[in-house]
């Protein structure tokens, strides 16, 4: 790893990890593109294997700080992540088997889709006192393994599908499910990368920078989340509004290697 490999990993992994502090669901969509366009990584499925690994440590750690701020709603969080780890190993088997560039291909509607999932107004505010109970949990649990088998596919976190997949099933607030979305997007990434890593397509040097890049992004995210609160969905949607860009141009990119 050269000095202009590593300053870069560590610019990405800040930038990544203070997205996901202030978003949550969404917040990891740029790791890959990163990687690919900004680090230098060349092979596509080295890239996806690579962002997994360091954006389920850096969720892990944003979840610490929502977790200690009481946002984190963990029994409705855990039914659901637990049944997504099955569709995240399944997912990332399917992508394993596709060519580089055509997954880059689906990557990029991926992330058009999170954009726009991203731009639209949540319908109510929600229920910040909502409590897990077996109706609830015959709605969380096929709602995890559809998401899983979509984040390990696109080698995403999948907080996109996640926050209103919470919401929908439980009701809980944006933030709350914005926070609860961690627990999943951690250990679907976690699932994700070891699958990878079993085909030799995780970088272990260069997830570790991204990884220290990104501690450092997370606490300045998780306390931007807090400043943001009064103006969460303009933020969302200048955000989405980069996402759908940089969709784009990996569509572009991909095309051109085809």
């Amino acid at each position: 790893m050269d000095p202009q490999t590593i300053v870069t990993a560590l610019a990405s992994g800040a930038l990544v990890g203070a997205l996901l502090g202030v978003f949550g669901g969404g917040g990891s969509v740029l790791a890959t593109p990163l990687l690919l366009y900004v680090v230098g990584v060349r092979d596509p499925h080295v890239a996806i294997g690579t962002s997994a690994a360091a954006v389920a440590v850096n969720a892990a750690a944003n979840l610490m700080g929502h977790w200690r701020g009481g946002r984190v709603k963990w029994p409705c969080a855990s039914v659901f992540a637990a049944a997504g780890l099955l569709g995240s190993f399944l997912g990332s088997s399917v992508a394993k088997m596709v060519e580089g560039q055509r997954l880059l291909l689906f990557f990029a509607f991926a992330m058009a889709a999170i954009a726009l999932s991203m731009l639209r107004r949540p319908r109510s505010e929600g229920d910040p006192d909502v409590h897990i109970t077996w109706p609830l949990v015959r709605r969380l649990a096929p709602l995890g393994v559809l998401t899983g088998a979509a984040a390990g596919f696109f080698g995403i976190g999948g907080g996109f599908l996640i926050v209103p997949g919470l919401m929908a099933a439980t009701g809980m607030t944006l933030a709350n499910a914005a926070a609860s979305s961690l627990v999943s997007v951690a250990l679907f990434g976690a699932a994700t990368s070891l699958n990878y890593a079993l085909s030799g397509w995780v970088d272990w040097r260069i997830a570790g920078v991204f990884i220290l890049g990104g501690a450092v992004g997370g606490m300045f995210g998780v306390k931007g989340a807090a400043l943001l609160a009064g103006r969460a969905l303009l933020a969302r949607r200048l955000f989405a509004a980069l996402v759908l860009l940089v969709a784009a141009y990996v569509a572009w990119r991909a095309l051109g290697g085809l």
